[in-house]
């Protein structure tokens, strides 16, 4: 019985590390943000 690591998240994820993924989302949605308050403000 082998002792399997476990891997947080999906085995779809286009990023190598978590901490990539994790900080290109905080970007996107940074960016998202600034787009919306251009766009209504």
């Amino acid at each position: 019985m082998e002792a399997q690591k476990f891997v947080r998240g999906t085995s779809l994820s286009i990023f190598v590390s978590d901490r990539r993924e994790d900080f290109s989302a905080l970007i996107f949605a940074f960016a998202i943000a600034i787009g919306v308050v251009l766009i209504v403000g």
